[in-house]
């Protein structure tokens, strides 16, 4: 894995009092469906977009490096009088949507409001008005003694990043998750408790598709952390939930999906119960693959692969950092526990990769098994350079690289990660750093 470009993800850089509120701290990162557009959010309400430079004619076979595109602000802190609550500005999910024409379109959602925003570029002007000067001001009428045909002049490159819908009102609860579907018009968010199904042309009103909150909320036993459309049909989609367990639906069977068609289980090993069973088997991310024949799934210690045809058992389970095991009381007390890392798939469905604490990130080769630790830092991503795996030794003996897992860095986690769709391209968000690598993977897998 080579190290391609590594910037900061938010242009321009924040005031120092932006800085030490963390509002520069990276809270989403989302490829595009060509792959040639990235977009990043993060907890100050601001969406910076990322697009590939051509490739260099003097250098053919070298990629084009990602370099920023455009930087809105996306969302604005609110206040709930009605519930004195404070809602965020933060970032909580962007999706792209299919490409429909020049322009392009993205979601973008904090806790309770979903916005839809086109991103168009400008790069001429119309010279040669018949009623108004240059400036844009009306001319005297009576000096208006010809008609002329106004004119296309060039200019500098212009990205207009406008507003378009407005989805809000739809959710109770803090919104997790929002896909957009297979046919293009509709896409669903999802809450602790509520999936809701929005139409894309209709901002006034969604519908309700799952709803697992109880009668009596102290008969509350779980909640709703991610969910995801099927990638090829748009009547099916899957949940996951706090305890552990997918449920796949299908919108054909009843308009409110409560009723799974599908539900995905792992039972637990009573030899391995303990105080922190049902927080670490917490599902922080759901992912089908792009076939859409798998799901991967991410819990606190692992990340597993689910066949939609098989609901008992995962096929495949790999360990991302089963060192921690031991520190799980320490994790407990200072709240790392309760991360939610997210997991992403390589273009071919044959990697996958996810994210782990001191920088760290994993990747899992499932057709040879094999499986390598990499970091994201500002030494290892200088243009070119290799990067070197890294192990984490739990005590014994030490090799000269190696890491004691007493000396790992937990305020450094990578949580949000984006594989680009077609070619070995990755991004890494560290805190407040995007990490752009890319080159072959599969070489490195040993």
């Amino acid at each position: 894995m080579r190290a391609s470009s590594h910037c900061p993800a938010n242009a321009p850089q924040p005031s120092s009092e932006e800085v030490t509120s963390g509002a520069d701290i990276i809270s989403t990162v989302e490829f595009n469906h060509t792959g040639e557009l990235l977009a990043t959010g993060d907890k100050g309400g601001r969406v910076v977009i990322f697009q590939r430079e051509p490739e260099s004619k003097n250098e053919p076979y070298s990629q084009g490096e990602y370099n920023v595109y455009s930087t809105f602000q996306s969302h604005e802190p609110e206040f709930d009088y009605l519930k004195s609550l404070e809602i965020e500005e933060k970032i909580n999910k962007i999706k792209w949507l299919p490409q429909q024409n020049a322009a392009h379109s993205l979601l973008s959602t904090n806790d309770k409001t979903i916005k839809l925003w086109k991103i168009t570029e400008r790069d001429k002007r119309p010279e040669g008005y018949n009623l108004k000067d240059e400036e844009g001001k009306l001319k005297d009428l009576s000096t208006v003694t010809s008609l002329q045909v106004p004119v296309l002049k060039p200019m500098d490159l212009m990205v207009e990043v406008t507003p378009r819908r407005i989805f809000a009102n739809g959710h109770t609860y803090h919104v997790n998750s929002i896909s957009v579907n297979s046919d293009c018009e509709t896409y669903m968010s999802a809450d602790d408790l509520r999936i809701n199904l929005w139409h894309l042309a209709i901002t006034d009103r969604s519908f309700n598709i799952v709803d697992i909150k109880p009668a009596n909320m102290e008969d509350l036993t779980e909640v709703i952390t991610a969910s995801e459309f099927h990638p090829h049909h748009c009547n099916l989609f899957v949940y996951s939930s706090s305890k552990g367990s997918l449920r796949l639906c299908d919108m054909r069977a009843s308009a409110l999906c409560d009723k799974h068609s599908k539900l995905y289980e792992e039972p637990e090993d009573p030899s391995n119960r303990s105080f922190f069973s049902e927080i670490i088997s917490s599902v922080s991310d759901v992912k089908f693959s792009h076939s859409g024949r798998y799901m991967l799934t991410r819990d606190y210690l692992t990340v597993k692969v689910w066949d939609l045809n098989m609901e008992t058992k995962p096929v495949e389970t790999y360990q991302v950092h089963d060192y921690l095991r031991s520190k799980l009381c320490s994790l407990y007390e200072n709240d790392c526990i309760f991360d939610k890392f997210e997991c992403a798939w390589n273009g071919s469905d044959s990697v996958i990769m996810t994210g782990a604490y001191n920088n760290f990130f994993r990747m899992f080769d499932r057709n040879t098994k094999r499986d390598v630790t990499l970091e994201a830092s500002r030494e290892s991503s200088k243009p070119r350079a290799i990067l070197k795996p890294r192990r984490v030794c739990v005590g014994g003996k030490r090799r000269k690289d190696d890491i004691s897992v007493d000396s790992l860095d937990f305020t450094k986690k990578i949580l949000h990660t984006a594989w680009h769709p077609t070619e070995n391209i990755i991004a890494i968000a560290a805190t407040n750093n995007l990490y752009i690598f890319q080159d072959k993977v599969n070489s490195e897998m040993h």
